[in-house]
């Protein structure tokens, strides 16, 4: 008898070619996701689950499902998804990391761009008919090249940040938990600042443009609130494409109305699909709809790495991207 595999929302239909192989797939062929009480009933009896970062994967519906071996999230974050509840039940938890890492990057660098140079303000300004002639100070922004960029996490996309910021030869600045090698710092040009205990500002205090790369924790959460803002330049730019919850929406949209920091690129957001209201009636902030991993190539690729995944798992062997490896017997 095959194995029962739940995909709870629409996917490219590769991952559903690599699941049918495998199992007996139960699929929610919909961009609307199931309600808490409807996905614990679909994933009754499953042995594995194929979901996406809008799927809240607690321990109640984890057994629910009874036997379940697998929970495989078509994403890099898995903060939808109680960990520790699934590490207790030995049930593998993967995600997609590494295949939507310059795929992230090309649009966080695309946000700085728009950002500095008001892009999608001009954009609006000429559609509106109100373009009537050339002026010496009309949209007049903000220069990326030779300018400072400060990347707060530096995983694979603020890596890949680093790298771009290369080609407009920029100045980097960079803090994470772990310290990059120094032959890494010299190969991209960056420079480490020990936000914790070292000089908490300096970040934030020298960042023309700060790009955030965080996964979504307690300790992240609102990582960027009012006191960082207000460290921040009147010239700065802030982007975030990590998680919504990383910035403090409110006291974001105080320092843009302010004109505590220039402006603002935004991917993610707090209550997604949600905006904070004030953001929404500004000039100076660019707003998308969590489309950083958003190209053909690499969302067909997130989708059918997830389905491996949950493959790998049913048929005994180790995902190539497991979350709580200790599930595994791995340290």
């Amino acid at each position: 008898m095959k194995p029962s595999i739940l995909v709870t929302r629409h996917v490219y239909p590769e991952a559903i070619a690599i699941l049918e192989a495998a199992g007996d797939v139960h699929y929610n062929d919909s961009s609307d996701g199931l309600s808490a009480q409807a996905l614990r009933a679909a994933a009754a009896g499953k042995r594995a689950i194929v979901c996406q970062l809008t799927d809240r994967i607690d321990a109640a519906l984890m057994d629910s499902a009874g036997d379940l071996a697998v929970i495989a999230n078509v994403a890099v974050g898995f903060d939808n998804i109680d960990v520790p509840a699934a590490t207790e039940r030995g049930i593998v938890v993967t995600n997609t990391p590494g295949v939507l890492t310059d795929t992230t990057a090309d649009l966080a660098f695309a946000l700085i761009l728009a950002s500095a140079r008001r892009i999608a303000e001009a954009d609006r300004f000429l559609r509106a008919g109100r373009w009537h002639q050339w002026e010496i100070d009309l949209l007049c922004g903000h220069d990326i090249h030779g300018h400072t960029l400060g990347i707060l996490g530096l995983g694979r996309i603020g890596q890949g940040m680093a790298r771009r910021a290369s080609g407009f030869d920029m100045r980097v600045v960079y803090h994470d938990m772990q310290r990059a090698r120094p032959d890494q710092e010299r190969e991209w040009g960056i420079e480490y600042v020990d936000i914790e205990y070292v000089d908490k500002e300096t970040l934030f205090r020298e960042s023309d443009f700060l790009s955030i790369h965080v996964p979504l924790t307690e300790q992240t959460r609102h990582l960027v609130g009012a006191a960082e803002l207000e460290r921040m330049k009147p010239t700065a730019v802030l982007v975030n494409t990590s998680r919504g919850p990383v910035v403090d929406e409110k006291a974001l949209a105080d320092a843009l109305e302010n004109g505590r920091i220039a402006s603002a690129g935004l991917d993610v957001f707090e209550a997604e699909p949600e905006v904070e209201s004030r953001l929404l009636a500004l000039e100076n902030v660019v707003l998308v709809p969590h489309i950083g991993s958003a190209s053909i190539k690499t969302r067909t690729r997130m989708c059918t790495m997830a389905a491996e995944n949950a493959v790998a798992v049913l048929s005994g062997r180790r995902p190539e991207n497991p979350v709580n490896s200790e599930v595994l017997g791995e340290d």
